[in-house]
């Protein structure tokens, strides 16, 4: 079995993505309780590090709250 790369380096970006992609479209709120935050906000940094280094893989569903995201 080869193992790439990508496999062995997932930065946690990309763990969130996952997350995300597992549960489907989903506020900050609920995405943050999927991944262990208590906070709602908790993954609101890494959400704009998401936006900035790869914004191809983050969909955002409305321009004003509640904001849905959904991963490709």
């Amino acid at each position: 079995m080869k193992v790439t790369l990508q496999e062995m380096f997932r930065t946690y970006e990309q763990i969130c993505l996952d997350k995300l992609k597992e549960i489907g479209r989903s506020s900050v709120a609920e995405w943050s309780m999927a991944m262990g935050y208590n906070s709602s906000n908790g993954l609101i940094k890494v959400i704009k590090r998401i936006q900035k280094t790869m914004p191809e893989k983050l969909i955002i569903h409305y321009d004003k709250k509640p904001r849905r995201y959904e991963a490709l």
